[in-house]
This record gives C-alpha cells, sequence and structure tokens, in this order.
C-alpha cells in the first residue's frame, strides 16, 4: 500500500515537503534547520529511489530567485553606494575568502566541482548559491546538494557560536559598547513623544518649519495645540510663549532639545486630543522624483501641510532632520489633514494600505521576462555560447525590476506577506527536487571522499568568520556591533542575527545586517559559477 501510494511522484514532493518542513521546526538550542529540512528528508527518500513530477524543482528555482531578486533590489544597489559601503566591501571580503577557500580545498583534496561548490552554499547558509549552481550544472548538478547538506550545519552552528563567544573571549559587554555608541550615533535610540510648552524668548515668531534650532538633535515639531487639541502643524505656524507643540524624537536627544526651547507640559496635558486615525499615515515613496531629495527640498509642509515624523527602511525606524535625504521604498509616517495626505499620496506613488493588492499580470510578466533573460545566449570572441540560466535570468529581472519599482507596464512590488510565501514556496519545491535527485548517490559519496568533504564544510564556514573578523575591526575600524552584524549579512545567517540580537538591544547589529545581506546574497550566486568554471571537473 506504501509502495502504491509514494509511487505517485505528487505524494512524494508534499510528503517530503510536510515531513522536512516539521523537521526544520524542532530547535536544539535555540537553532533549527527550517526549510532546509526539507532537503534532508528529500536526500533520504531519494536514496530509497522515490521521484518527484518532472520539473518541479525548475519552476520553484524560478519562483524563489525572481522573488528573491525583487526584494532585494530596492536594497542591493544602494547598499553598494551609501554609507554602508564598509559594510558591503564586508560581504564581499567574507564571500570571496569562503569561495578561495572552497577553491584551495577543493584542489587540495581532490573534490570535484558539483560537490565543492554544494560546500560552499552549504557553508555560507546560502539556498541561492545553491540554486545558482544546481542550474549551471544542469543534469551534472545532483551531488550539489548533498555539499550542500554536509556542510549546512557547520555553516548554521558555526555562525552562532562564533558571534555568541568571541564578545565572551574579548570580555566585551555588548550594552555597554552598544550605550558608548549611541552617545556619539543619536539616532540609535527608542522614539517617544512629548507635549512640551515653548518659553525659549529667543525663536519667538519665528516659522516653526523653518527654525534650525532643532537641527542638532534627531527631534521633529509635528504638531500644536489649538482649542485644547493637537492639530496638524502648517507652514505658517510660529513659535510663542506659552505655546503647547508636540515633539518626537529619539529618547536620548529629546530632553536636551527640550530643555533648549521650553519644558515639558504637565502631566494633565499630555493627554491632549490627537486624531490619529485621520490625521497620520505611513507613505510608501515610490516616485522617482521624491528620491533622493532631502525634507528641506521637498518642502512638505509649504507644498502639502504634512510633516514627517518618521523614516522606516530597511526594517529600521529613525526621526529625520530636514538634511535626511529620502529614499525609494523608504515609509514614511505623515502628519497632516485628510485632504492634504491624500494630495501627498497621490503625488509620492503609493499608499501603505494598497501594499496588500498584488498584481498578478506584472507577476507573470516579470517571471516570464526572466526565464527569456535566463535561456538568452551570447557567444563572447572566442568563447563558447553563455546564458545566465533559469536561476541568473529571473535574479537579474527581479533586482531590476526591484531597485526602480516599474517597468514600463511590470510593477515590481508584491506585498512582503505573499513575496515571502511565493519565495519559501518555490524554495521548497527546488529543495525536495534536488535533495531527491542527490539522494540517489549520496552514500556513494560519502564513500568515495569520506571524512574530507566534513573538514572542507568546517573550514569553509571558519576560516571566513576568523578572516573577515580581523579585516573589518583592524582595517575597516568597523566596532564590534557592526563587525557581528555585517559578518552574519556576509553569511546570510539570519539564526546567528537572532542569537546575537538576543545579546543586547541595539540595533547597530540589525543595520549591519540588513546592509551586509542582499550585497552577500547575490554575490553568492556569482562566485558559485565561478567556483565550478576554475575548478572544472564535477564528479564523473
Amino acid at each position: 500500500m506504501l509502495d502504491t501510494l509514494l509511487s505517485n511522484p505528487f505524494i512524494v514532493l508534499f510528503s517530503a515537503i510536510g515531513i522536512g518542513l516539521a523537521l526544520g521546526r524542532i530547535s536544539i538550542g535555540g537553532l533549527n534547520l527550517g526549510s532546509s529540512g526539507v532537503l534532508f528528508i528529500a536526500i533520504i527518500i531519494g536514496h530509497f529511489g522515490y521521484a518527484v513530477p518532472d520539473h518541479i524543482g525548475t519552476f520553484g528555482l524560478v519562483l524563489f530567485v525572481y522573488c528573491v531578486g525583487v526584494g532585494a533590489g530596492g536594497r542591493f544597489f544602494s547598499a553598494l553606494a551609501r554609507q554602508g559601503s564598509k559594510l558591503a566591501l564586508l560581504s564581499i571580503i567574507v564571500v570571496a575568502i569562503g569561495a578561495a577557500t572552497t577553491y584551495a580545498g577543493a584542489r587540495l583534496l581532490h573534490i570535484p566541482a558539483d560537490i565543492s561548490v554544494g560546500i560552499f552554499a552549504g557553508s555560507m547558509t546560502s539556498t541561492p548559491a545553491l540554486a545558482a549552481a544546481t542550474d549551471f550544472l544542469k543534469e551534472q548538478g545532483d551531488n550539489v546538494s548533498i555539499g550542500y547538506g554536509i556542510a549546512y550545519p557547520f555553516g548554521v552552528i558555526g555562525v552562532v557560536l562564533f558571534v555568541q563567544l568571541l564578545p565572551r573571549l574579548m570580555r566585551l559587554d555588548l550594552d555597554a559598547v552598544a550605550k558608548k555608541m549611541e552617545e556619539s550615533e543619536p539616532h540609535i535610540s527608542p522614539i517617544v513623544t512629548t507635549t512640551i510648552v515653548i518659553t525659549n524668548p529667543n525663536i519667538v515668531g519665528k516659522v516653526i518649519d523653518e527654525c534650525d534650532i532643532l537641527s542638532p538633535f534627531a527631534c521633529r515639531i509635528t504638531r500644536i495645540v489649538k482649542d485644547k487639541r493637537l492639530v496638524p502643524l502648517s507652514y505658517d505656524d510660529q513659535f510663542a510663549l506659552g505655546q503647547r507643540v508636540l515633539i518626537v524624537g529619539r529618547e536620548n536627544q529629546i530632553k536636551t532639545a527640550i530643555e533648549v526651547i521650553g519644558e515639558v507640559a504637565p502631566g494633565e496635558e499630555q493627554q491632549v486630543y490627537i486624531d490619529t486615525d485621520r490625521e497620520r499615515r505611513q507613505l510608501i515613496v515610490m516616485n522617482n522624483s521624491f528620491k533622493g531629495k532631502t525634507l528641506r527640498e521637498l518642502k512638505l509642509l509649504k507644498r502639502y501641510n504634512t510633516t514627517v515624523s518618521r523614516v522606516l527602511r530597511l526594517g529600521f525606524t529613525f526621526v529625520p532632520s530636514m538634511d535626511t535625504e529620502i529614499d525609494r521604498n523608504d515609509v514614511l509616517t505623515v502628519v497632516g489633514r485628510e485632504a492634504d495626505l491624500k494630495r501627498l499620496e497621490k503625488d509620492i506613488g503609493h499608499h501603505h494600505n494598497r501594499f496588500d493588492e498584488t498584481d498578478l499580470f506584472s507577476l507573470g510578466a516579470g517571471l516570464v521576462l526572466g526565464v527569456i533573460v535566463g535561456i538568452f545566449q551570447v557567444t563572447p570572441p572566442g568563447m563558447n555560447p553563455m546564458s545566465l540560466g533559469l536561476a541568473g535570468g529571473p535574479l537579474i529581472v527581479g533586482l531590476i525590476l526591484g531597485h526602480f519599482g516599474r517597468v514600463g507596464p511590470i510593477v515590481a512590488h508584491i506585498p512582503r506577506p505573499t513575496r515571502m510565501f511565493l519565495q519559501e514556496f518555490g524554495l521548497v519545491l527546488f529543495l525536495a527536487d534536488a535533495g531527491i535527485k542527490g539522494g540517489r548517490s549520496i552514500l556513494e559519496t560519502i564513500q568515495a571522499y569520506g571524512l574530507e568533504i566534513f573538514l572542507m564544510g568546517a573550514c569553509c564556514t571558519i576560516l571566513p568568520l576568523i578572516v573577515s573578523f580581523s579585516i573589518a575591526r583592524y582595517l575597516l575600524k568597523l566596532n564590534i556591533l557592526e563587525t557581528l552584524g555585517g559578518i552574519c549579512g556576509g553569511m546570510t545567517s539570519t539564526p546567528a542575527l537572532g542569537a546575537l540580537t538576543a545579546k543586547t538591544d541595539s540595533q547597530f547589529p540589525v543595520i549591519s545586517y540588513a546592509t551586509a545581506y542582499p550585497v552577500a546574497m547575490i554575490l553568492m550566486t556569482v562566485f558559485a559559477k565561478l567556483i565550478i568554471q576554475l575548478i572544472g571537473f564535477p564528479s564523473p
């Protein structure tokens, strides 16, 4: 009966996915396999000769890498150009050392390209690299998943232990380091709001929006008390003695800012009525005419009677100054009257509440365009025809769409919950297919190369950690929190970031991770193909 059921490839497929995801949820010491549990179960199933539907892995691959590209596109190119260039460089260093270690190990231990590149992807916990390598090798890529499965535990556990043990060995208190950094980086602190009374006579009569007295602080005045009600600030509002205003800012800066212009209002006045439902919205910047301009240049209060109180960027919220540059895909918390908010919403390009809509035409068109780009071949002078493949084409198209937001009628945006579901669904389809194909030869592979491939997996995790840490600290001059967060991003290790943030409430590691991660993720797909070409001898 069981053999009859398992002869159906769809039952095999969904059994591998279901059991694998259940295995991935099992947590030991705070660590779990996640989606990679599907790969391990699929390898076991494949060892017994069962199969999944034809081309299902290819479909999953295309869906997965396209969603990865769309998600990373808005951050990848900007991460290479903005202040996070050191962290982007750290990502390049981490990935390059991992690739160099893989190449050296393959040559020294005579391990073939397919297993070696799988070890590279597993040691760096990079499923995009696994996908790129499998697609590049085509029918010769079954052993890539075996190398990935062997090295993956080293990649997960090694990075987690590194970020947890290193501060202890260095006798560093991460919270103390974070507190010291916050003193020099005022934008890293909880955001609070307070109603204050204006008492400084030197600012009386000055237009609130044009007064730069709060410029040194991460604070903004967004509302003013009129008729016992806090209403949105208008462009012509001026400071007056005894005036009540609402100030938004970082906790470690707002006290000083208040002392400069006034004093905290009595407790009963902190409960002044605010119509938050109609007078505050979150707007997504989609219009390129807003991109790269400062709030001073945009003159939102003069043009729209609105004030930006917060900016959400890469999962991090901060209070902007008038000189803060607005970037595409920033989420702005805007205060203003309902009619004014609607005008700004129309011009800025997108409203947050509409971000739960998926354009199926754009999704289908983007996937088709990605496949076309992937299969299109070019022939460089003196070389064989080459193409990006079904991993590279959809990834490149996704990155471009994610960066520009729209190309012709194709809209890049996919709501994050939907995008994460499609990305995860595509990933488990690909892992199930890759694992079952690789499982057919796993015992023969381990018997042929023995403990050498396990040793190589450990080295490909440990060496990038040690070398990149030294470079980050002593050459790039990054502090310990930025270094550890950047290494987590460079190794694409979300579990390690979780272990790190469990040790400190500081946002520095999260910011560093968010900058380094997309760069590393894309580079790993490039280095995976480079490793194959340099080693040049897949398994016989």
